[in-house]
């Protein structure tokens, strides 16, 4: 069997999805914290099972033996380490095959507070004993193109990150079909894959992509950190999660966000999505 922690979310949907496609339903298994959500993954014949990353209890049947397991990270930040742990624990106690985990850009050199509680999981994970695969995923298309239309009414694109600096990510899409890859495929334990785009680009570039694509100018607007920090608790962002935000684009800066390995297409086996067609969905959602 193989099975998927944190189903519903955007990227675990996309990962099932892709899943579905490769192996026999009957070989696919979900663990969820709201059955609701995956009434239709029972209707395709894949299995849930209900648990809870908060409630260890809840994770004592939620894999057996020879199973590989792909941990999709938390999504309440702050909490994730014991979360994460609750997790790996209950896979070790399963005897679990493999245990993959979505984890961030660059691992232990990542040294940004969002990627603070990534680094405690993945020695956690390795500490273990367990057979382990390492998805150090890079930052999603989504991230921006999301958020386009607020870029619309606000009349340009907002960063506190140097100009020039470079981004290499790839869609949601990309990294669920390099989790697909290393779930049904062998000779990837213990190995850790560095997952980004295959075209870095600026924010310069991407607002002229955006403008290419409305017909209309987009603006660059950089704002100094603290600035940059201000205006998102303005917007109705938690203060500690601005300044993680805004951490990230010191990251950028740093160019901790362009690294470039080339894993990303290696394992789907394909060139990873432009952003250009990511901005082209972005703006046809932004305007519906």
């Amino acid at each position: 069997m193989i099975v998927v922690t944190g189903a519903t979310g955007q990227l675990g949907r996309l990962v099932v999805e892709g899943l579905v496609n490769q192996v026999p339903v009957e070989q696919i298994a979900v663990v969820v914290r709201d059955p609701a959500k995956a009434v239709r993954f029972g209707e395709l014949g894949v299995e849930v099972r209900v648990a809870d990353y908060s409630e260890p209890a809840t994770l004592a049947d939620a894999f057996k033996e020879g199973e590989k397991v792909l941990l999709i990270s938390g999504s309440e930040v702050g909490q994730r380490v014991p979360q994460h742990k609750a997790v790996i624990d209950a896979a070790k106690a399963a005897n679990v095959a493999l245990l993959g985990y979505t984890s961030i850009l660059g691992g232990p050199a990542a040294d940004f507070e969002l990627a603070r509680e990534h680094q405690i999981t993945e020695r956690y994970l390795i500490d273990s004993g367990l057979p382990y695969v390492l998805l150090r995923n890079g930052w999603y298309h989504e991230n921006y193109t999301g958020a386009l239309g607020q870029v619309l009414a606000n009349g340009g694109v907002l960063t506190s990150a140097a100009e020039g600096a470079k981004i290499a990510s790839a869609t949601r899409a990309d990294f669920a079909a390099a989790a697909v890859a290393v779930l049904t495929t062998e000779g990837h334990e213990n190995k850790e894959y560095e997952l980004s785009g295959d075209d870095a680009w600026t924010y310069e570039e991407y607002a002229a992509e955006v403008s290419r694509q409305l017909g209309k100018d987009v603006a660059v607007n950089r704002v100094p950190g603290e600035t940059h920090r201000e205006i998102l608790v303005g917007a109705g962002v938690p203060d500690p999660f601005a300044a993680i935000l805004v951490g990230v684009e010191d990251a950028i800066s740093r160019g901790l966000l362009a690294v470039q390995t080339g894993d990303l297409s290696k394992l789907i086996g394909r060139p990873t999505t432009p952003i250009s067609h990511s901005i082209t969905e972005g703006l046809q959602a932004a305007q519906a």
